[in-house]
């Protein structure tokens, strides 16, 4: 019964491990900084199950934490443009582009982006 205790906490821990291994992978990556300078592109678009969405599209330059540039373009699926002057922290993944973005305060901006993105 014991060896069975073991054998199913080892699988577990190996499965969890797996999972946390995957979603770096998938949805993981670099952080990166933009500011919203746009308003975006809106367009009204259908969604698989035939509801209209709205979107607005971005396409910003984006600073790494040291500074280095990339050009971030990435869907916001709102009902109204991102805040003017509003600060992301955006998720960049070489497979899949922009996975995730958050609004982030200015002071919480690594210096280097912050003096690019001034």
């Amino acid at each position: 019964m014991k060896k069975l205790l073991i054998v199913l906490v080892a699988l577990l821990g190996i499965g969890f491990i797996g999972l946390k291994v995957a979603d770096y992978f998938i949805m993981g990556g670099e952080q990166y900084y933009v500011k919203i300078t746009t308003d975006g592109q809106r367009e009204d678009v259908k969604a698989d199950n035939g509801e209209n969405v709205t979107q607005y599209k971005y396409s910003l330059p984006g600073y790494d934490k040291d500074g280095n540039e990339k050009q971030m373009d990435f869907n916001a699926f709102k009902d109204r443009p991102l805040r003017k002057n509003a600060y992301l922290k955006i998720t960049w993944n070489k497979n899949k582009g922009v996975t995730s973005y958050e609004e982030v305060k200015e002071s919480e901006l690594p210096t280097a982006a912050k003096e690019k993105l001034e």
